[in-house]
Parts: structure tokens; sequence; C-alpha cells
């Protein structure tokens, strides 16, 4: 099925996306951002697709109850938001996972429509003649309730809900857009640069070394502590890959709270997990996803997070660490030299 998104000029706006709520999900490359599904479920099912090497092939990822409609487009926030407005003018509330390209269309989208933004919620509802919503604060340490009299634009944080479930069969509709807008000639883009794994927001990345308590040897001090979380950041970085780590390293502050894994941390969907000196804790295994392959390293071959994994290495996480440092160039700080035997 095949329908114009904008409604012709003079006309009512009502399209094909009338209705309470639809999730627009922006990808890159075919990749869904993290948070997808579940913006997708919050919208009751309903999705608008858009980015590139998007196809109905995808629309299996958002659960067999959901409405797809999709279309191949350029991802420039700003020209993206002035196709998308004239269809969604006609939903009273717009949710987008927020991802970066999420974040980045919402204000560009609430402008365009002259709406409210929702940013950071972890639920957003249409009642009756409002839009509600709890947003997180203060680095996600508190929920504030909002409620707005008018349609509202939202972002919604990965983890906040389970996606849709079922069996059935999604229905897929091809949009129909305006033509690309041209955007301001005065602007020339020169390079599209690729995210940088090592600052990246840890829910987008394909691979994922991550580190527990179990990386640390006995007896190490804080200082000790972080210098061995920098290097898995180094590390990381070198072989194409994110850090991260569990709740015991980010309440002791040997990393930051943005690289925490799990359910009351950020909730990632790799390619590849790796999972140093990790036992896996369920709060901690609730928050990786599917991984397409989990390698566990760890001294306890029984722990549970070598009994999900693919590859299971019953090592001492701290050395292996060291080993691939040394094997990919990357420099060991002098705290930690005379863990590598050189001193």
């Amino acid at each position: 099925m095949t329908g114009p998104l904008a409604a012709p000029e003079g006309d009512p706006v009502t399209g094909p996306l009338a209705g309470p709520a639809v999730a627009v999900v922006v990808a890159r490359h075919g990749r869904l951002p993290a948070g997808a599904a579940e913006a997708a479920a919050e919208a009751g099912g309903r999705v608008v697709l858009v980015g590139s090497g998007v196809g109905p092939e995808m629309a299996a990822a958002f659960g067999g109850s959901a409405e797809l409609y999709w279309a191949q487009t350029g991802t420039d926030p700003s020209r993206l938001a002035s196709v998308l407005a004239p269809g969604l003018d006609a939903v009273r509330l717009v949710l987008l996972p927020a991802s970066p390209d999420g974040r980045d269309l919402a204000p560009h989208l609430a402008r365009r429509l002259r709406r409210p933004l929702l940013a950071g919620a972890v639920r957003a509802s249409v009642e009756g003649d409002r839009i509600e919503a709890d947003l997180l604060r203060v680095d996600g340490r508190v929920v504030v309730p909002a409620a707005v009299g008018q349609a509202a634009v939202a972002t919604l944080w990965p983890g906040s809900r389970p996606a849709l479930s079922g069996d059935g069969r999604p229905a897929v509709h091809h949009l129909d857009l305006p033509p690309w807008p041209a955007g301001d000639s005065s602007v020339e883009t020169l390079e599209l640069v690729e995210p940088d794994p090592t600052t990246m927001d840890l829910g987008d990345a394909e691979r994922v070394l991550a580190g527990g308590a179990g990386l640390i040897p006995q007896g190490s001090d804080a200082r000790r502590a972080r210098a061995l979380f920098e290097l898995l950041i180094e590390v990381a970085g070198a072989l194409g890959a994110s850090a991260g780590a569990t709740r015991v390293v980010t309440d002791a502050g040997w990393m930051d709270y943005d690289r925490q894994i799990g359910t009351t941390g950020v909730t990632i969907r790799p390619d590849l997990y790796v999972a140093l000196g990790i036992s896996g804790a369920s709060q901690h295994v609730g928050g990786i996803g599917d991984p397409a392959c989990v390698v566990s390293v760890n001294l306890d071959p029984s722990c549970p997070m070598t009994g999900l994994a693919e590859l299971g290495m019953v090592a001492d996480a701290t050395g292996l660490l060291l080993e691939l440092a040394g094997r990919l160039g990357v420099a060991v700080p002098d705290d930690l030299l005379e863990l590598t035997g050189d001193r």
C-alpha cells in the first residue's frame, strides 16, 4: 500500500498517519538505533521508519503487531523534519527514541509542528485531551511527571519498556514523501564523520568491551582501578568497540555512569559483547540485549556470564586486557606496568 504523507494543498491534513500516536525512527545504513522497538511499542505499534538502507524487511524488528510506514530519506534533521511534518500534523503524540538521531530530529519536528517537546521520557501517552509523560532528570536519578493540553513531540529513553510481542505479521506500507529539500545553499557538507567508538552513545555501539569488579586485582587502590578502566577504553577503541562497565564499577567511581550497562543503566544491543571479569548478575545481563556473540573472560568457569557466552575463557581478565594492549600497540600507564611483569 502506498500513500502520500502530505495532504494536497488546501485539503485538511489527515493522511495515512492520522491517529493518537506514532513512533518516528531514523536508521543509518539499515541499522536501527537503540530503543527503536520500545518507542514503537509506546506508540501502539505504529512506526514511521526513515533514513538510509531501510526497507519493508525491517518490519519484523518492531514485533508482529506493528504497522510500519517506511521511506528512504537522508538523515539531516532539519530537512527530514520539513518532509515529515505535514503528515505528522494529524498525530497527537510523535515519539522518537532518544538516540543521537532521535534527539537531533525531535526539536526540529517540534518547531515545525509548533508543539512542546517532552525530552527524555520513560513513559508518554495520550490521555483524553492531554499528553502525559514521566521525564528523567538529574542524570536519571529523578522522574518528573509532566502533562500538556495539546499535541506534543517526545523522546523515549531506551530501556524504558519492553518491545511489542506476538507472532503476527506486521502491516507494511511505503510512504511517498515530498521531494527532499535543497536546504541552505550557503551550507556546504565537507565530510561525514562516523561516530568515535570511544565517545559514542553506548546504546548505539555495535561492539562493546565491558569490565566488572573482576578486572581489578585484589589489593588495588582506586588510582590503579581507574587506570585499568582508562586502559579498557583505549583497548576498546583500538578494536573499534565502545567500553562499558557494571554498576559496581560505576558506583566505585572507576568509570562514568553513562558507561553503566544494565537494567539500572544503559540498555545495549551490540553484535559483539566481551565481558572481562563480569560474573553476570541478572541486573547486568538484563541490559545487554541479545548479542550475536558473547565472549566471557573470568576465572570462575561456572559464573552465569560464561554460561551465556558463545566463547567462555577461563582466564585472568586483567592479564588478558594487558596482553591485548601490548598486541594492539596501546600504551600501558605506569601504574599498571608492574602487572605486566616488566618490573
